[in-house]
């Protein structure tokens, strides 16, 4: 049953707005939208479904195929390989002559599993929706969600930055003192057929997809489930793209609660009404064009190797102050139980303290002194084991990257970037995991105030966090599971603003 809010929302989407001539002249944009699922059956029942999904625009000179797959990542982790971009590209271009620079693909991130014929589903895909191809109008605007994601670094008193995994445990509350920020806004590109119903709707926003089900299985997340909804209200054959923005260090929220079943579903049903309201208040047009920049830049590799050193000195000192205890896990348990439940008199009912005050005794005191002693060491000796096994994780992380880098002669790495302008809708990407605050820094220093940035997009180049964050390196997932060096941030914020300008002079001109 639709709720009474997402049947509000359908109804806008049923009325036509600007309606403009059912023929559309021989510069007029066209474009077409598909679908297909790749989930991979051969992993169990699947909780909900995994799309590749296909948006083609085209102008009087050209092509673009904007792909969207519920995967973790294009190539080098997760079930697509390194094969995936080249063999899409290489048959799009031999099919269709879509020629390959055209041809963007972006990972919602979720960590599903899908087919092994993946490639050759995307391709069918594509083909499909140049089947499709119609005049259509466009608009650009901006939606708000906040609820739904929650910057993962925690800044400790220390001066540390730790990070929330499942790969290690929280830090003590009592030692975190504040966390980064989150980017709540939605980009959307709404694409209208002439008759003014709803063709697609292109969505950008930053967050981990990695919630999970709560039954388990097989699972888009909650892009997954943010796009069923809005696919039910737009209508039949339309298509929603979600598109991962700057979301490496944001995850959804409630990501390590113990106390609670994790469900993305919820979260994916407010990311897509979200959505739904921006686009409602969006006025599309007609364009002749869309353009587009593609360009590929070298970024300098991180040398690790000091900092490797550094940190098994750090753990090997960890490892030097954990010392002998009076407990074992069967006695500390009860024994924390009860000095917590019954601090003033935890050994004893209360008149049994007071009869040894009576007689000039304190035995009981002095028992209760002797096992606090016994707990605090046994505490001291579980934090200390926490900070090393977060050490050892990230360190393994790092020893990685040396040895497939700057250990193997490599000092620096490709990254293909492309920028996209269709009417007011700009768009940047990047191959990997951008922290939030560049994305942020992006939009800021644009001159245009329709810009948003996809990370995950053509290929995978594992985080991207700031030359700040980088300081950090082996605290948090993002600056451990990193090839950059702190360098790479100023030379892709340049290029990036770059793309953008170049996208806006190009309209210019037009």
């Amino acid at each position: 049953m639709i709720s009474t809010p997402v049947r509000a929302i359908a109804v806008f989407f049923c009325v036509a707005m600007h309606l403009g001539s059912p023929t559309a002249s021989a510069g007029e944009l066209r474009a077409g939208v598909a679908k297909v699922d790749i989930t991979d059956d051969t992993k169990g029942a699947a909780n909900d479904r995994l799309f590749a999904r296909v948006l083609v625009l085209r102008d009087a000179s050209k092509t673009l195929a904007f792909v969207t797959v519920d995967a973790v990542a294009i190539g080098e982790i997760g079930p697509i390989g390194n094969d995936y971009l080249p063999t899409v590209r290489s048959q799009l271009e031999k099919t269709l002559e879509i020629r390959p620079e055209h041809v963007i693909v972006n990972a919602s991130h979720c960590h599903g599993s899908v087919v092994r014929d993946v490639a050759a589903r995307t391709v069918l895909a594509v083909r499909d929706a140049v089947k499709k191809l119609e005049p259509v109008r466009v608009g650009a605007g901006t939606g708000h969600e906040d609820r739904v994601q929650e910057n993962r670094r925690l800044v400790l008193k220390s001066g540390r930055i730790v990070d929330v995994r499942h790969a290690y445990s929280l830090p003590p509350n009592d030692e975190v003192t504040k966390s980064g920020p989150v980017d709540p806004e939605i980009g959307v590109l709404r694409i209208d057929r002439l008759d003014g119903r709803p063709l697609g709707v292109l969505y950008n926003f930053a967050v981990h997809p990695i919630q999970g089900a709560a039954g388990g299985g097989n699972t888009a997340d909650l892009s997954g489930h943010a796009s069923r909804v809005i696919e039910e209200n737009l209508g039949e054959g339309s298509v929603a793209l979600f598109v991962q923005g700057a979301g490496g260090d944001i995850n959804p929220v409630g990501y390590k609660d113990v106390h609670q079943v994790r469900d993305a579903e919820p979260l994916g049903m407010r990311l897509g009404l979200s959505t739904l309201r921006a686009a409602r208040e969006i006025e599309s047009r007609r364009v002749d064009e869309f353009a587009i920049i593609r360009e590929v830049i070298q970024l300098p590799r991180a040398n690790l190797a000091k900092r490797i050193a550094e940190m098994k000195k750090e753990r090997d000192d960890l490892v030097a102050s954990l010392r002998g205890t009076f407990l074992n896990l069967d006695t500390f348990l009860p024994l924390a139980a009860k000095y917590g439940v019954s601090p003033e008199f935890p050994s004893g009912s209360s008149y049994r303290y007071l009869r040894e005050r009576q007689r000039g005794t304190k035995h009981l005191e002095r028992l209760d002194e002797q096992n606090r002693a016994h707990l605090a060491a046994y505490v001291r000796n579980i934090r200390t084991m926490e900070k090393i096994t977060r050490l050892q994780t990230n360190l393994r992380l790092l020893e990685k990257h040396q040895s497939r880098g700057h250990d193997a002669g490599r000092k620096t790495i490709d990254i293909e970037l492309s920028g996209l302008r269709v009417g007011d809708f700009v768009l940047t990407t990047f191959p990997g995991e951008l922290c939030v605050e560049i994305g942020l820094n992006i939009k800021k220093a644009s001159p245009h105030e329709l810009t948003f940035v996809a990370g995950c997009t053509n290929g995978y180049v594992y985080y991207a966090p700031t030359a700040e964050q980088l300081r950090n390196r082996g605290g948090a997932q993002e600056d451990s599971d990193c090839l950059l060096a702190p360098e790479w941030q100023k030379i892709y914020e340049a290029k990036a603003l770059e793309i953008i300008r170049g996208l806006l002079d190009e309209s210019a001109k037009r």
